[in-house]
């Protein structure tokens, strides 16, 4: 019997367990059975074998679920691989990349910063960032275009919802051509170095006016260390991560916790997964100096856990508070300005999205990383893999299924 089969039937037999068990020594959560909470426990078992579809059928190599009601864990499983070369299983320690899950982190960062007065929402960037004063804007002129003058200046509301008009450099437009010429995105240099080039280019559209993903976040990270007057890797360490025990969250993973960082996949011409890139690979290994707010953190399932119950609890986390429940309640609702509209209907809070008619706040991450906060059903959903272009359907089929065992 080869090991992959080994595996599988040990995966099978612990497949009950999955509710009530934790190999995690140190969780901060008490561990109850879905019946507890009002959630029926064979809907939790069909979501769990479609996870193990996703990996039987080579569509993922490795997911982790975890799912907490009213404090307690009621699910959690791991299915696949770290690593599909040496069959490492994924497990609770494993070390995954987030990406851009780390922008709801850099909104409560800047907000523990408003909570301290340092600023409001709609002051302008330019008050502390000068640079961005006089940073003018991309507007077609029939079939030229002129760079004009900024008709609201930019403001910390507008960063914390994408509406700035800074995007990605993703698209072929004249402004991301320079953001690719010019440097601003990447992930070489010093944070406020890309910042300042950033200022120096053209808006895509008047602030307040779209909504565009992109560098808004980054932008904001920077801001957090302006205000404090430390980088930013030292002050998520010091207000978020030190205090909510989110030991394995950083922007790198040491050397002595490779071994629990999973691989990221990606399918080859065959159709096939496999391990990604070089550069996805050797990325986040050793110490950057460029802190991406955006999406430069690596983190597990539970540290993140953690992150999501402090918001879900109103800014405190077994007697630490981190933010205070105005703040918690502004990063958890619709901050859009009049007339920006959001993809189906929804909205955007400070730093993730916002669903107007469920309540809930998420984010998800490049590398196919979700959650969900749900405040009515006091409920966290977390759903980890690690592909590369990003595949979220698993994490919205087992999420729908958890809500379909809500009684």
């Amino acid at each position: 019997m080869n090991r992959i089969m080994i595996y599988k039937r040990v995966q099978l037999l612990l497949f009950g367990l999955s509710f009530i068990l934790t190999s995690c020594s140190q969780s901060l959560y008490k561990n109850v059975s879905p019946k507890s909470v009002g959630i029926s426990t064979d809907t939790f078992k069909i979501a769990e074998s479609k996870m193990q579809e996703y990996i039987d059928s080579g569509k993922l190599a490795g997911i982790s679920t975890l799912v907490i009601k009213e404090g307690k864990v009621v699910q959690r499983a791991n299915f696949g691989f770290a690593d599909i070369n040496t069959q490492s299983p994924i497990d609770n320690n494993t070390i995954f990349r987030v990406f851009s899950m780390s922008k709801p982190i850099t909104a409560v960062a800047l907000m523990t910063l408003y909570d301290e007065g340092k600023f409001t929402l709609d002051d302008n960037v330019s008050k502390y960032i000068p640079e961005f004063k006089d940073t003018k804007v991309y507007q077609k002129n029939g079939n030229s275009f002129e760079l004009v003058p900024q008709d609201t200046q930019m403001t910390i509301r507008h960063l914390l919802t994408h509406t700035s008009g800074l995007s990605y450099g993703w698209s072929k437009s004249y402004v991301d051509s320079l953001y690719n010429a010019k440097g601003a995105n990447g992930w070489k240099g010093i944070l406020g170095d890309k910042v300042k080039t950033l200022a120096s280019l053209p808006l895509n559209f008047q602030p307040g006016t779209q909504y565009r993903y992109g560098l808004s976040i980054d932008v904001a990270g920077y801001l957090v260390e302006v205000l404090s007057g430390m980088s930013l890797d030292n002050y998520f360490k010091t207000r978020i991560f030190n205090p909510l025990k989110m030991d394995d969250t950083g922007f790198y993973v040491p050397k002595e916790k490779h071994d629990r960082f999973s691989d990221v996949f990606h399918f080859n011409q065959d159709g096939k997964l496999t391990g990604a890139n070089a550069f996805y690979k050797k990325a986040f290994k050793s110490p950057g100096t460029l802190f991406s707010g955006g999406g430069g953190l690596v983190s597990t399932i539970d540290d993140y856990a953690r992150f999501c119950l402090m918001l879900l609890n109103g800014g405190e986390l077994n007697g630490t508070r981190v933010l205070s429940e105005k703040a918690v309640q502004m990063i958890m609702s619709n901050q859009f300005p009049e007339n920006v509209k959001y993809w189906n209907g929804n909205s955007y809070g400070l730093g993730g999205a916002f669903d107007i008619k469920s309540g809930e706040y998420s984010w998800s991450g490049m590398a196919s990383t979700n959650f969900w906060i749900d405040s009515e059903n006091k409920m966290i959903i977390l759903a980890y893999a690690q592909l590369i272009p990003s595949n979220h359907s698993y994490a919205y089929v087992f999420k729908d299924l958890i809500y379909s065992a809500l009684k």
